[in-house]
């Protein structure tokens, strides 16, 4: 069911833009774009539903409250992303955005960081919460792991995310942007 609702995911957004701007159907567009966060409703309902009827916690369950933090805390960034990737590719209207760096870049990375934090409340809260109410360690093992795997990997995310502040990323000449200094 999670791979269902990310292929759903993606296929309602591909559909909104291509009613946007193919069809040129702006407010249809926008309301299958819109059906975007009803995905990420169903996973929750048919994950909790299935755990309340007895089933031991896997690693999808485990996703699917990822899966949630991510969409919710990425959802408008992946959506304005996929927008202007269908704009530069299929309608030939967009332009790419400039590269970006030294501090530009290290903010930019930053304000990443901080959407991965915010999902990371948000699906550590879930799991968190998933194994309180089964209250039952050995059907919630793999909820502990991912939520533990997790964790190292925002840290991680984190010593990244302070090495561009310190090392700050190179154009393609070597050389940091003079307003860095």
């Amino acid at each position: 069911m999670i791979v269902a609702c990310e292929i759903a995911f993606w296929v309602v957004i591909v559909l909104g833009l291509f009613t946007r701007y193919v069809l040129k159907q702006k407010k249809a567009g926008l309301f299958l774009l819109a059906l975007t966060p009803i995905v990420d409703v169903v996973l929750l309902v048919v994950t909790s539903v299935d755990l309340y009827r007895g089933a031991t916690a896997t690693i999808p369950h485990a996703l699917a409250a990822v899966y949630i933090g991510v969409s919710l805390a990425f959802g408008k960034s992946m959506i304005q992303w996929a927008d202007e990737k269908f704009q530069q590719y299929v309608t030939k209207q967009g332009t790419p955005k400039p590269k970006l760096y030294g501090m530009e870049y290290a903010k930019y990375y930053a304000k990443s960081w901080f959407r991965h934090l915010f999902s990371y409340v948000i699906g550590a809260a879930l799991l968190a919460g998933t194994i309180y109410f089964i209250d039952d360690a050995e059907r919630t093992a793999s909820l502990w792991q991912v939520l533990r795997l997790w964790t190292v990997v925002l840290g991680v995310d984190l010593l990244f995310t302070a090495s561009y502040f310190l090392f700050p990323k190179k154009d393609k000449q070597g050389t940091v942007s003079k307003k860095d200094w």
